[in-house]
């Protein structure tokens, strides 16, 4: 049987990177190529229904070994990484029975307990990271092999009672799109969980409500010994609308519930200039007078600049615990789970979104559990072995107690 970590330092290794200007799914070819991968695994494994479809989702099964009646649980985890940072030649560095130090990668990274002080949790345990060039793919290789690992050991131990469970490796979850072309039907599942959070003990059924606003400006580019009256410099109406968001509320100043707005990129001369912001809020209302406040801040300078900037906003997910706040066995069932392998418990909002955020609302409930994973989409990513089986655990263990409690 394959251990958890060799699954998973061998999926790093699979470049897989998304890529928000392409529009087919999955965005790279890459992800098709891995999606294949994850089938076999699935086969070898002994999983029931191995279907990759045309999008690259890969879907499997583990059919009941009980005659009682249990509802079909889910389990998700997506394929791609961010392309906020490099996964190509994704090096992974082991550092076993880790001492609290620093340590030191290549390109002057260096992972320090003084900034990340969560590292401190993980003394006497084996570290994974990369090489400090690129991330290193916990985000979310780690939940693939987390819940690959727990099927294999429910397939190997029969003993273990446990009703159908239905598996699927989505693409293009880090630009958004991973519940896209989701089957739910096909999916079978009553209710399911994505294995794509941090810390041990994570269960999350709350995350942002959240909406993507891109601006565009035409200015006017002319000659400099020229321009007096003339020349419109659409960089410098870029820098003005910038400036004008509140400066406190922005992720690098936010916590908790409290909501943002983050410039994504800027890119601009004289001729032109586009912004991408994204729009952040657990509250409804909120959320909503946000929306309107870009609206109206666009309708201020298109005033004084004369409709040279056009500006387009669409929402991209909502939060989850409209959809999941009726149905707490669903929680019950995970929190009791972690109880039970020694795990507390750690209930908190998603300052972010997974897949499961709109499958809830496509008529999937879908929490969000840990993976074990810290300070992902860059080269400061880590995971650590004790972690990752800590979550295989808590996977075998919601499937053997649906069996009781559901």
């Amino acid at each position: 049987m394959k251990t958890v970590t060799d699954r998973f330092l061998e999926y790093v290794t699979y470049h897989t990177t998304s890529d928000e200007a392409i529009k087919t799914c999955p965005s790279t070819e890459k992800q098709s190529i891995f999606a294949s991968f994850l089938a076999e695994e699935c086969k070898q494994i002994g999983l029931s229904n191995i279907t990759v479809d045309q999008n690259s989702y890969v879907t499997a099964f583990l059919p009941s070994n009980t005659q009682k009646q249990i509802p079909t649980i889910g389990f998700i985890a997506h394929m791609d990484t961010s392309p906020d940072a490099s996964g190509e030649h994704v090096c992974p560095h082991i550092t076993e029975n880790y001492d609290g130090k620093d340590i030191v990668l290549k390109s002057n990274t260096v992972l320090s307990p003084s900034e990340f002080p969560s590292l401190l949790q993980h003394k006497g345990q084996t570290i994974i990271t990369s090489d400090g060039t690129t991330l290193l793919g916990a985000d979310d290789k780690a939940g693939i092999a987390e819940i690959l690992t727990a099927m294999q050991y429910l397939k190997e131990h029969t003993e273990i009672e446990h009703g159908n469970i239905a598996i699927c490796f989505t693409p293009d979850e880090e630009i958004g799109r991973g519940a896209d072309l989701f089957n739910v039907s096909a999916f079978g599942a009553d209710f399911a969980y994505t294995v794509d959070g941090g810390a041990v003990g994570e269960l999350e059924y709350e995350n942002f409500n959240a909406a993507r606003a891109n601006i565009t400006i035409q200015g006017k580019s002319v000659h400099t010994g020229t321009a007096k009256n003339t020349m419109i410099n659409a960089a410098i109406i870029a820098a003005e609308i910038i400036s004008s968001f509140p400066p406190e509320q922005t992720p690098s100043h936010t916590e908790g519930y409290e909501g943002f707005y983050h410039l994504c990129y800027c890119n601009s001369n004289v001729g032109s200039a586009t912004l991408s912001y994204i729009i952040r809020d657990f509250d409804q209302q909120c959320f909503i007078k946000r929306k309107e406040f870009i609206e109206n801040m666009i309708a201020e300078k298109n005033e004084k600049y004369y409709d040279r900037i056009y500006l387009t906003i669409y929402d991209e997910y909502q939060n989850m615990i409209t959809q999941i706040q009726d149905k707490p066995h669903i929680i019950e069932l995970a929190k009791s789970s972690m109880q039970q392998c020694g795990i507390t418990p750690i209930i908190q909002p998603i300052r972010g979104g997974t897949d499961g955020a709109r499958l809830s609302f496509k008529g999937l409930p879908c929490p969000n559990l840990f993976t074990g994973g810290y300070n992902f989409h860059g080269p400061y990513e880590y995971i650590s072995v004790s972690s990752m089986e800590k979550a295989v655990s808590v996977i075998v263990a919601i499937c053997k107690n649906a069996v009781t409690l559901l």
